[in-house]
């Protein structure tokens, strides 16, 4: 197994023009990992409060969350370009105005109006990137292949990124994290956007179909919340690794400690991608997703470097394979003109559980005990296990759809940072 998977990649990676958007693509993805802890860290120093802190990136969660999948319709009919390049402009503005304000000590309303165009314009690179395999790869078996190597791609910019938004907040200037990740969009998507030739073909001029929402299908409203409860883990994580470690004056190890729950993440995601699996994408989701469940209840108990970081492995590793089962189900339950919007209702929902979690944390920290915020990941997984273990049956898919190819389809991480 271990030859014939990286034969595949090797041979993926030789695909004619896959550099071209490869590259640019990681580098626009890239602050897609550092912007929530980018205003997590730079709000919590102008306030001293981690509960405006994440109400601020709470907001720009929610409204990254409910334009994502306006962004990906329109990317879908009018072209990546034509959306990529006035969406970085406005993001990189409306990011930079945020962190002016944020040092200005504005008042908490005013960084609540910047953030809603930052979180809007967030340009949705990984999906877009998915689209462009699928042109390059469309009826070829490396289509799976290519979902392994994106997934593991995701998880590399959740290890790269909150190190290197810690590095920058903490050893350079607090605002020097969220000037880097507005910096990085623009020249990143630009970049990206120039590839025209790998570019998919867009819808525009075509007849449209009108379909029912993808949220009318009981599975993906199942999904929906699954991915809720992931989304409440990267955003509980985000605020309490960063209370913690200022708690004992090593502000620094918050990028290591992050990283290292990003790293099992990937490495999980990468060992995912290379099995063969033979038991049903449901009953995996159900096992992954209530070892993600305890692995997340026992983060509130540690007290050490050490143990925080083990747990943190851990719940990393048991994120990947929840995340990309939950997307390779969508497949079976989903028409095909349909997929599209379902995946980035996923993607939504990922980002929209992250902003609940870094509000409710931060509260948690302020008012409560240290270590207070680690219960956001706690109960979101357990609520979130609960609402699985009871709909489960709902996430059968349907034989006609299992002919498309699978894997390449909108999945962006994770918004989530």
């Amino acid at each position: 197994m271990a030859s014939t998977v990286s034969i595949g990649y090797r041979h993926l990676l030789r695909t004619r023009g896959a550099w071209t958007f490869l590259l640019p693509g990681f580098a626009a993805r890239q602050p897609f990992a550092m912007l929530t802890l980018s205003i997590v860290l730079l709000v919590q120093h102008t306030t001293g409060s981690y509960g405006a802190a994440g109400a601020a990136a709470a907001v720009t969660g929610v409204s990254m969350a409910l334009c994502a999948p306006y962004g990906g319709r329109l990317a879908d009919r009018y072209g990546q370009r034509a959306v990529l390049v006035p969406g970085v402009l406005v993001h990189a503005l409306s990011a930079l105005t945020l962190t002016a304000l944020a040092l200005a000590d504005a008042p908490l309303w005013a960084l609540f109006v910047a953030a809603v165009p930052t979180g809007a314009s967030v340009p949705q690179i990984g999906p877009m990137v998915r689209a462009r395999w699928g042109v390059k790869l469309k009826g070829s078996p490396l289509m799976t292949t290519a979902a392994a190597f994106e997934s593991v791609t995701d998880e590399l910019t959740f290890v790269v990124g909150p190190l290197l938004a810690t590095a920058l907040c903490t050893a350079v200037n607090p605002a020097a994290g969220l000037i880097a990740e507005a910096s990085l969009t623009l020249l990143g998507g630009l970049l990206f956007a120039a590839q025209k030739s790998t570019q998919p073909q867009t819808a525009a001029g075509h007849t449209r179909v009108e379909h029912a929402s993808a949220l009318r299908i009981p599975g993906v409203r199942v999904l929906v919340v699954t991915f809720l409860g992931i989304g409440s883990v990267f955003g509980g994580m985000q605020v309490s690794l960063a209370a913690f470690t200022e708690s004992i004056g090593e502000p620094g190890l918050n990028g290591v400690l992050y990283g290292t729950f990003a790293a099992g993440n990937m490495i999980s995601g990468l060992v995912c991608g290379a099995l063969a699996w033979r038991t049903a994408p449901q009953h995996r989701l159900v096992v992954g997703y209530a070892a993600l469940a305890v692995t997340a209840s026992g983060l509130w108990a540690a007290h050490s470097v050490l143990v925080l970081a083990g747990l943190g492995l851990l719940v990393g590793m048991s994120i990947a394979p929840a995340l990309i089962t939950g997307y390779t189900l969508v497949e079976g339950l989903v028409p095909a003109q349909a997929r599209t919007e379902a995946f980035t209702w996923l993607t939504g929902a990922v980002a929209l559980g992250q902003a609940a979690a870094v509000t409710v944390a931060g509260q948690l920290e302020d008012r409560l005990w240290q270590g207070a915020g680690f219960l956001v990941p706690m109960g979101g997984t357990l609520l979130a296990l609960g609402t699985l273990l009871a709909l489960r049956s709902q996430l059968v898919g349907h034989p006609r759809s299992r002919t498309v190819a699978r894997g390449v389809g909108h999945r962006v991480p994770v918004t989530v940072d």
